[in-house]
């Protein structure tokens, strides 16, 4: 199956697990996927994630991350640029997310970042999503 915008394919798939409390989601595979996930892994927003070779694309398996009364950490996950409308911030005007409760992701020249480390580094990119 032919997916056109496998980023979104990604958050919608932990959105529907997070809404119906499932304690982990499996992913098709793929470097950019990947890297999102590791960030999401750094910014406490996740608990672990593990790559599984099936001999085809591969699968990425996500755990997620609940509070003791079983409440999702992720709240809300939203897609900012599209494949069919791209979003790109400059280095002096990355965008906050909810007043910074919630991180940005960006994909810069040197990778995958939040947005506070793309105002540390002094770069900008294009603005893939929002987590809060």
């Amino acid at each position: 199956m032919t997916q056109t915008d496998p980023i979104a394919d990604l958050l919608t798939r932990i959105r529907n697990a997070t809404l119906v409390r499932h304690r982990d989601v499996s992913i098709p595979l793929s470097r950019m996927k990947i890297e999102i996930v590791k960030v999401l892994k750094e910014e406490g927003y996740i608990s672990n994630f593990k790559v599984i070779d099936d001999n085809k694309q591969g699968i990425l398996k996500i755990n997620l991350k609940y509070s003791n009364e079983n409440q999702s950490v992720i709240s809300g996950l939203k897609r900012v640029s599209k494949p069919g409308c791209r979003i790109y911030c400059k280095k002096d005007s990355v965008p906050k997310v909810l007043d910074g409760l919630g991180i940005l992701i960006v994909s810069t020249s040197s990778g995958i970042a939040t947005g506070k480390k793309c105002e540390d580094l002094g770069i900008g990119g294009e603005v893939l999503c929002q987590i809060w």
